[in-house]
């Protein structure tokens, strides 16, 4: 008895799979179809994306030895293609070594304005880069308040960038004749230990400096008495 039972359950069984099967069994092929697409999807995706990853890097090299050769304008033009068509980090980093680029080719205005939008960006560690490198570039030519604003985000005592903002607009305070305060600057950036060891030593080389009286203006030399003419 307990066999025909059995018998019968698997044929109730059989019977109910195979009218589901009828009516959803479409269904479930369509969706295995698209699980072995979607797999297979993104592998080619992985693969595409690690050849762009590896042409861009190759780019970028080349157009870091154009850079590197003194090539400048090449170099930028480079870079520009890169920062449209690179994936990812590449193309953040080559827009910042485009404005570099073009800093170096004597296009200062077209350099600071793409330092300025990569600034304004998302990538905190570019933006400060952007920042620092715009302030070194307009620090002869822009008043001190234009500069504090530019460099705000790296004043904060918190912020590792601030030794180096501070050294800007020590720099600034010396071209604008400023001595005393530029001195005071350059002492207290020289005695800081958070500081990284070039600004410490450029800044204990300034301090030397204005103590010394290196900015003095002596005036011009007078010019030499006229010789007397030789006699023959």
């Amino acid at each position: 008895m307990t066999d025909i039972f059995r018998e019968v359950e698997e044929d109730v069984r059989r019977e109910r799979f195979e009218k589901l099967w009828k009516q959803y069994g479409d269904y479930v092929i369509a969706l295995a179809a698209l699980l072995v697409i979607g797999a297979a999807g993104y592998q080619l995706w992985r693969y595409y994306e690690a050849r762009e990853r590896a042409k861009a890097s190759d780019e970028y090299t080349a157009a870091q030895q154009l850079i590197d050769a003194h090539q400048s304008a090449a170099a930028a033009a480079a870079f520009a293609q890169l920062a449209k068509d690179a994936p990812g980090g590449y193309a953040e980093v080559s827009e910042l070594q485009h404005a570099d680029a073009l800093l170096a080719a004597g296009k200062k205005d077209e350099a600071v304005a793409l330092y300025k939008k990569i600034a304004g960006g998302n990538d905190e560690l570019l933006a400060a880069v952007a920042r620092i490198r715009t302030a070194w570039t307009i620090v002869e030519t822009t008043p001190r308040l234009e500069l504090e604003t530019l460099l705000a985000p790296l004043t904060d005592p918190t912020s590792p960038w601030r030794p180096m903002a501070r050294e800007i607009l020590a720099y600034s305070d010396y071209h604008m004749g400023a001595t005393k305060e530029a001195l005071a600057a350059y002492a207290s950036l020289a005695a800081d230990k958070d500081a990284p060891m070039g600004v410490r030593q450029r800044s204990d080389a300034m301090a030397t400096f204005l103590r010394g009286g290196g900015d003095n203006d002596y005036g011009t030399l007078p010019k030499a008495p006229a010789q007397p003419a030789a006699h023959h």
